[in-house]
This record gives structure tokens, sequence and C-alpha cells, in this order.
């Protein structure tokens, strides 16, 4: 009995021998090949994955995909370096006092300010400018005098910023909204999401595979471990995020938004349509918005340019569309204006009237007894279908019913229809055709659409969709998809080419003889185009909605262009037709300094 309670005693130890010696081998193992593999569905090893359970990290660029101009310049993302501040104690601080006061001269700050706002910090802060709303970018001789310090609670970085702090008219861009990178020391993914324009439409798409951070080691307390190196987790797909090529001109869209600088332009919008295809250009919105500081109340955000509002006399080229579409009357049939029309209470905008005048002298000085006579031979459903034929009341910009997967794509954030006639009206009223044949009453047309119609004028009736997204490309750059240039308008009918022929050429004579001679008679290219001005009602004042659209050079069309200020004085000047000159004056010359003139 003793030998065989020996013998298993021995059975015993050699069991647990063995399960040690395999425990050993097996940590060893880890130890040594497993703690450089990554493990199965992770970017880490498991050594990276035990350290990110006790660390912080900072997003230096959210994954997002980006936008560009139709040259290539990019529209968002800008890689800077900036400075991180880590939190530290005031123990700290005071024993750096001679390299926080050069720091601060480095950075062009107040030393006194540079050690308060640090020391107020409870997790990793990027270092802002004054009154800047992102961070700071810092110059390679500024990095390397920052360098020289040796402050182990400050790292320069590289941040991916997204707009820059400025004002911009570009508001079909939109912004984004969600969890903002700056100030951020996080345990999971930030949500970024777009809220408007582009940002918003295309959402989906660019929304890439998630951020590029930067993460430090921190201890128990949450302060960070210096003699461990930071690591830095990043997407490896070479496909993702996608970037989106636009058929904007940054170089014209900003120089546009100069020019309505300069001119104390308020309120409104530019749209300029490249005349070959329908391409959006440039769209300009005032007042200005702030990408990175958004008051939605405020209104800031919404792009103008795609809002309809009264369109006032440039709508007169529907109530002459239609005319001439139905055989109403003849470019040479003679009318007399004495500046009242005798009923419905309208009257012209010149006082005593134009006295005899033809069809077409009466387009030029935009008579509103001329106007008014012809559209009470019209019916509403003539007047309504030629409306259409031009692309009002209906929206205009390209859209797809299925792109990249997304259903009823339509690029363009908020654009509206606008309308014709008021589904409250009895548009078989003749005072109601009256008013809205002169662009007043419920007529209502947007920056976009006014623009167009002017396109699809000069391709002979034939409507067209502008785009404002040309291609998706992946990452490394190849060709995802592409969108249809000049896609014709298939719904509405279409305007004869020889009524089209017609109009652009009594919008040549506005310029030559008419109401935009004295604006846009000498200038750099020959213009030709409608003005208009809408009576409208803003807080309970009277003020006027000032338009101008057309397009030159008359030889050889490259760009038409819709210029609306709204909420002028009824006294004021035409300032409209005068940024009509200045914005073709400035096309002229670019086209002129790139060679294509």
């Amino acid at each position: 009995m003793r030998l065989i309670r020996n013998r298993r005693i021995t059975y015993g130890w050699l069991i647990l021998t063995v399960l040690i010696a395999i425990l050993t081998l097996r940590l060893a193992w880890v130890q040594l090949v497993m703690k450089h593999q990554r493990l199965p569905g992770s970017r880490h090893t498991m050594v990276e994955a035990s350290l990110i359970q006790r660390e912080r990290g900072i997003i230096l660029d959210s994954g997002r995909g980006h936008f560009t101009d139709r040259n290539g310049k990019p529209l968002t993302g800008n890689l800077i370096w900036a400075a991180v501040l880590f939190p530290v104690s005031e123990k700290e601080l005071n024993n750096s006092h001679r390299q926080l006061a050069e720091l601060a001269r480095i950075l062009g700050t107040n030393v006194d300010d540079l050690m308060q706002r640090w020391g107020r910090i409870k997790e990793p802060m990027l270092w802002h400018g004054e009154n800047s709303r992102i961070p700071r970018s810092l110059s390679k001789d500024q990095i390397e005098k920052i360098k020289q310090l040796d402050l182990p609670k400050l790292k320069v970085l590289p941040y991916e910023q997204r707009y820059g702090d400025r004002l911009s008219g570009m508001q079909w861009l939109g912004f984004v909204s969600g969890q903002r990178k700056e100030s951020l020391f996080f345990h999971h993914r930030a949500e970024v999401t777009g809220t408007s324009g582009l940002e918003k439409t295309m959402d989906a798409l660019i929304r890439g595979e998630g951020p590029t951070v930067v993460y430090f080691p921190v201890d128990s307390t949450n302060e960070v471990i210096q003699d461990i190196k930071p690591v830095v987790q990043a997407p490896d797909n070479p496909y993702y995020p996608l970037r989106v090529t636009t058929t904007i001109d940054i170089d014209i869209q900003t120089g546009i938004e100069e020019l309505t600088e300069r001119a104390g332009m308020k309120e409104g919008a530019v749209v300029v349509l490249d005349t070959r295809n329908a391409d959006i250009v440039a769209m300009v919105s005032r007042p200005f918005y702030n990408p990175e500081h958004i008051v939605p109340s405020e209104g800031q955000w919404e792009s103008r340019g795609l809002k309809a509002v009264t369109p006032g006399s440039i709508f007169k080229l529907v109530t002459a569309a239609a005319i001439l579409e139905n055989g109403l009357s003849t470019p040479e049939e003679h009318f007399h204006c004495d500046g009242q029309y005798g009923k419905f209470g309208l009257s012209c905008w010149k006082k005593g009237g134009h006295g005899t005048v033809s069809l077409r002298e009466g387009f030029a000085e935009s008579c509103n007894v001329v106007f008014a006579t012809l559209a009470e031979r019209l019916s509403a459903g003539q007047l309504s279908n030629t409306a259409s034929a031009l692309g009002f009341g209906q929206t205009v910009g390209w859209r797809s019913q299925q792109f990249l997967g997304l259903r009823s794509f339509a690029p363009l954030d908020h654009e509206e229809k606008g309308t014709v006639f008021s589904g409250s009206v009895d548009a078989s009223d003749a005072g109601v055709r009256v008013q809205t044949g002169i662009g007043q009453r419920d007529a209502a047309i947007s920056p976009l659409q006014a623009a167009n119609a002017i396109v699809t004028l000069l391709h002979g009736g034939v409507k067209t969709k502008p785009r404002i997204m040309k291609q998706v490309r992946y990452a490394n750059g190849q060709l995802l998809q592409d969108t249809d240039s000049l896609v014709e308008f298939a719904s509405g009918g279409s305007i004869s080419q020889e009524t089209s022929s017609i109009l652009l050429e009594w919008m040549e004579q506005v310029v030559q003889d008419g109401t935009g001679s004295a604006s846009l008679k000498n200038r750099k290219w020959s213009l030709a185009g409608k003005s208009g001005t809408a009576q409208v009602q803003n807080k309970g004042r009277a003020r006027n909605n000032q338009w101008f659209i057309g397009y030159g050079p008359v030889e050889k069309p490259r760009y038409a262009a819709a210029v609306l200020v709204e909420n002028r004085s009824p006294d004021s000047s035409h300032q409209a037709a005068e940024i009509f000159g200045q914005l073709f004056d400035f096309l002229a010359s670019v086209e002129t300094d790139s060679g294509s003139a």
C-alpha cells in the first residue's frame, strides 16, 4: 500500500511539473512571438491592445473624404502642424517659467495668459491662436524652436484642418457637426456627420473608415507616461476615404466673393454657369458663413443661390417666350404706354410712360404696360408651361435615381422649386395673370434657375441640369464614378430654337439701348441680359429685390450668370446690374490670364 501511495505522489509531481513546463513555454511563446503578431480582426498586437486599455487619444484627422475644385485644388483638408498642450501641475509650470516665456513669444501670446490657460486644462488641448476657433498652424521655424525648449508636456503633431476659420460664400459646401476633433481626449471613435450642403448630401459616401488617432499611454491618474512612445492608429485601406471633384473653380469663386465684398453687397447671391455644359463654376451667397462657427438661427449657412424669391421683370422672359411660342404677338407689334395700365392698380416703372414702342423695344425697356397687356392674352396653362420649359417651378440641379448605392441622390442641398401660381389663387383671373406676368404676386425663382434658363436659351431651348459634382475618386486617385455633363431635362416641354434666338437677340438690345446700357454697355466683353426689380416686404418695410441675368461674351458665349441683390431700398441704384458688369470684367480677365480668350 505504501508503495502504491508513493507512486501516486510521484505521478502527481510529474504531472504538475509537466503543466508548469507547458505554462512556461506558453508564456515564453507569448512574450517572444505572439506579442508581435496582430490579434484576429484587429490592427493591434497583443501588447498594443493591452496598452490601449490605458491610453487616451487625440484625433488628428477625422478620416472623412475631401472635396476639390474642378482643377484639383482642395476645398477641404489642409495639413498643418499644431502644438498640443498636455495637463501640467502648477509646480511644473512655475519651474518652467523661462521656457514658457520663450514659448509664449514663439506662439505670439502673453506668458501669463499661456500659463493660465495651460494650468486649467484637464485633457490635452490643441493650441488656438488669439480669438481663433481652430488650431494655429506652426511654421518650420516655430516647430524647430519649440522642440529646442524640451518641454515634456508639449508636443507638435500633424493636424487636418477641414475648412479654416474664415467667412465664405460657399454655403453649397456646407459644414459638419457632431464630436469635433479639437480638444478631444477620448476612448471611442468620434462621429462627425455632414449637416448641410455637399457635406450632408454626400455624407454616406465620404465618411471613410475611421479617424487617424495618436494614442498616449496614461497611468491610473490619467497622467501621460512620458517614457513610452505614443502610437498612431490610422485606416490602411488604400481606396478610402473617397475624394469628390466638384465643378467649382475656386479661383473664380473666391474672386467673386471679394468682388461682392468691395461692392458692399449685403444680401443675395451670384451664380455663374459654364455655357457649354451648365456646370456650376461659382455660387456665392451673402451674407457669408463660417463653417467653423454655425449659428443655425441666423441662417447664414443657407445658400441663397438655391432659394426662390420674387423675380420681378426677369420673369418677362417667360411671358415673352409664351407669347412668341403661342403666336399671340410678333416682335414688331406696337403698344402705347402712358405710365398707367388703367386696371388692377398697375403702373409702369417709368413715370409718364414709354410712349409707343414695339414688343422688341418694350422688352429692352422692361415696360410693365406692354407685358401686362401680353399677360392678359395668355392662359394660366400657357404661362405655366412656358415657365416649366425654361426650368422654373421645379428643381433643376443634376440628380440621379441611383448613384453609388444612394437612391434619389441630389447633391444640391435644399434646392427650392419656386412657384409660378400659388395653389390658393384662381389663375384664370386676369389680374393674377397680369401680376404674375411681370414677375410679382406668387412668382418665385432661384438664381440657379435664372442662370440655367439663360443656358437653356443658348442651347436652342434644350433644358439642362446644372451639376456641382463632377466625379468621385478613390483615395489612390483611381476613378470610381463620373457624372454626365450637359444632361437634358426631359420633362416640361421645351422652347423652340426660333424663340430662343429672338430672346437672346432682345437681351443684347437690353444692354445696347435698354435698362442695362448705363452699367453694361462699355465692358471688356460685349454682354446681353435682362434686368429686374421686384417689390417685396421685409419686416413691414417696402424693399426691392434687384436682379440682372445674362451671358457673355455675345460673340462666343462662355458664361451665363444671375446676380440677385436682396432687400435694397426702393430709391437706391441698381446694384445688381453694376455687379453683373464687374463680374464679367473679372471673368474676362480670368480667361485672358488663362489664355482661353
